[in-house]
């Protein structure tokens, strides 16, 4: 009874717009209450770990038996390559923006010419390579490819435990991302360090490209299990975001014995299932049904209403995703040849999957949270490796297993899973409906500022949250 009066309050409470949109969803709710049980019955079946698989992205035929010897790797350039860069930067091509429109049509062409002004005459690459060589470095050739990873073990501490941890990166990134907190985790006064595996994902920067079709997370997720079995560990913690954290939640999934925990700064989770519908049209209004939270409420709908917040901000934001997804080669070979359009491509991704708002200035927002230094060295090592064309692949090899395969959205996560949730992230996904997938949630945090990048634009902040989320599992 006390329910019933406790939502009687309010509905009364409610303008009749409002309560005329609940009548709607309750004839929702009515209609498909028989399904809604049939959909939990069905994601009771879930499986508990995918398939390990086997592959060869080498060129040629697999041999019978593979090196596994692991040799140092160091980033170089020369003189000519650098001639080069600049006779292209030279005869760059501009188109004057339109007025008054800031980045809501692309990089603002204004504003390139400045950044391209400063990689032109003040960025110093062969500086930048000294900077990306400080940590060290490795390759060691699996399934094929011959695999870039950093290797940063900590100083030793009387007393400090250390534990394995491998970071993945996404597009457009690569491991320089990682640089800023690195440091952070490997050379901590905590009673907990992190010795870090970085891989590059095979087809990004330093890492060997797929020569065959089908290389996808899967694919990934058991080549970086490979390269940590073949470092020693039997037992690591991972983290990741933007592709980083498909793959490293593909790793939990695969082999979840070795996988002692898992932290995630992107949140995924199939908009599916008639609980999830219910939540989208009335939980606005009766949050507290669906496990939200004041701030869910804040992330999902804003001021505008959960469809403006998120369905058509990223139709708006996600035209690369088809491109890539679907005719990758057309598109890369522009920006393969194009010094200025690579950074254009890319930048723009790093202004706008920061904060949304960005998109109306002028410069993109983009030296609040970067340095152009840093920007252009991320820049560079797709360059300089040739690696864009490759790095887009990725998106159409994974449209390809996701309409052919669907067994890893269907699989559980079950080991312990730490969420950050930063309030700039291209999607918000509430922790209720993060239990659909991650059935074994040790921390879900609401970061205070931060977007998609987050170990770029909030090392900190997230190399907090990661170490109080392993203390937990530890129970340290």
């Amino acid at each position: 009874m006390q329910t019933i009066e406790v939502l009687k309050q309010a509905l009364s409470s409610l303008d009749p717009t409002q309560q005329q949109q609940l009548l709607v969803a309750g004839s929702a709710v009515a209609v498909g209450g028989l399904l809604t049980c049939y959909y939990w019955v069905y994601q009771g079946t879930k499986t508990k770990r995918i398939p390990i698989g086997d592959g060869w992205w080498g060129a040629g035929e697999k041999p019978q038996s593979e090196d596994e010897k692991v040799f140092p790797f160091q980033v170089q350039t020369s003189d000519e390559e650098i001639q080069d860069l600049y006779d292209r930067i030279d005869r760059t091509r501009y188109t004057e923006p339109l007025k008054d429109t800031g980045f809501q049509y692309g990089f603002n062409s204004t504003y390139l010419k400045k950044v391209v002004s400063h990689w032109r005459h003040q960025f110093n690459w062969k500086k930048q390579i000294a900077i990306l060589n400080k940590y060290p470095q490795f390759k060691t050739n699996i399934e094929g490819l011959d695999v870039h990873f950093i290797h940063v073990r900590p100083p030793h501490r009387e007393g400090q435990r250390v534990l394995p941890l491998m970071l993945v990166h996404g597009w457009p990134g690569s491991v320089y991302e990682f640089y800023r907190i690195l440091p952070l985790l490997t050379d901590s006064l905590d009673s907990l360090a992190f010795e870090v595996i970085c891989p590059s994902i095979p087809g990004y920067g330093f890492s060997e490209a797929p020569h065959k079709q089908g290389f996808d997370t899967l694919a990934a997720a058991r080549v970086f299990h490979k390269l940590m079995e073949r470092l020693g560990f039997s037992g690591y913690y991972l983290q990741g975001g933007d592709w980083g954290s498909i793959i490293t939640t593909n790793m939990a999934q695969m082999k979840p014995e070795c996988v002692k925990g898992l932290h995630l700064n992107m949140l995924t989770n199939k908009l599916r299932g008639f609980g999830v519908l219910f939540s989208i049209l009335i939980g606005r209004y009766l949050p507290w049904l669906f496990g939200f939270t004041r701030e869910d409420v804040r992330r999902l709908f804003g001021s505008v209403g959960f469809m403006e917040r998120n369905f058509y901000e990223i139709i708006r934001e996600t035209g690369y995703l088809h491109i890539q997804g679907t005719k990758p080669d057309s598109a890369g070979c522009g920006v393969n040849d194009s010094p200025v359009g690579l950074a254009a491509y890319i930048l723009e991704k790093f202004s706008t999957w920061t904060d949304f708002n960005n998109r109306d200035l002028e410069d993109g927002g983009l030296e609040r949270k970067f340095t152009l230094d840093d920007l252009l060295t991320n820049i560079m090592i797709y360059w300089t490796t040739g690696s864009i064309v490759s790095s887009m692949r990725f998106y159409k090899e994974n449209l390809k297993t996701n309409i052919d395969n669907r067994l890893d959205n269907n699989t559980g996560v079950y080991v312990p899973t730490g969420l950050a949730a930063f309030p700039n992230e291209v999607r918000h996904v509430p922790q209720s409906w993060a239990r659909d997938r991650f059935r074994n949630i040790y921390s879900y945090s609401y970061m205070p500022r931060g977007g998609h990048f987050a170990a770029f634009e909030e090392p900190q902040l997230l190399a907090d949250d990661l170490l109080q989320f392993v203390k937990k599992v530890e129970k340290l």
